[in-house]
């Protein structure tokens, strides 16, 4: 454990020292509002075990065992043993993690079993992703969307298609047919 606080110091101060100057470099969270050290906003590294909430986090963020919480994430999200996490306004990186829950808007990728977003501007890639918003790219067994430029799985449906759906059940509102196999594209 010891190895891995020291491991996590360093690539803590690495990271972004204009970020460590106005928070913490290294944290741990967990229930109850518990950050070690008491801080709302980590600049490098942090260990969130069952719950752990933080304002804003730059660098990396390790959801063990339960949900890591922000506002902010600049970075990447990886879920270690059933580790989740959820971003509440805004992610600009990659969330790598079992299940991923971004209600504002996300830059980058959601890669997981489940991804429940809003606004994403990159790829939706799991077993299932769920948007209320709109998606650039939507990868996985079934994508669910308000509005999407692409998806491809097994089942595909939106309100708004701007491209094209590519699987075995496609459905649009907006579509060429409402439901459609193989391909489905708008109007």
């Amino acid at each position: 454990m010891k190895k891995l606080l020291s491991v996590l110091a360093v690539a803590a101060a690495v990271a972004s020292p204009v970020a460590l100057a106005e928070s913490s470099p290294v944290m741990f969270s967990s229930l109850n509002g518990f950050n070690a050290p008491d801080s709302n906003a980590v600049g490098g590294v942090r260990l969130a075990v069952l719950h752990g909430k933080v304002s804003q986090l730059k660098g990396v963020d390790f959801p063990l065992l339960g949900l890591s919480e922000t506002d902010t994430t600049t970075g990447v999200n990886f879920g270690l043993f059933l580790g989740a996490s959820k971003v509440n306004q805004q992610m600009t990186g990659v969330s790598l993690g079992i299940f991923n829950w971004n209600t504002g808007n996300t830059s980058g990728v959601n890669a997981g079993t489940v991804n429940i977003t809003n606004n994403v501007k990159g790829l939706n890639l799991a077993a299932v992703n769920y948007a209320t918003g709109h998606t650039v790219a939507d990868v996985a067994f079934a994508s669910i969307s308000e509005s999407s430029n692409f998806q491809l799985g097994f089942f595909n449906m939106t309100e708004k298609i701007d491209g094209v759906q590519i699987g075995i059940i496609n459905c649009a509102s907006n579509g060429f047919l409402k439901c459609f196999p193989i391909v489905n594209f708008a109007k």
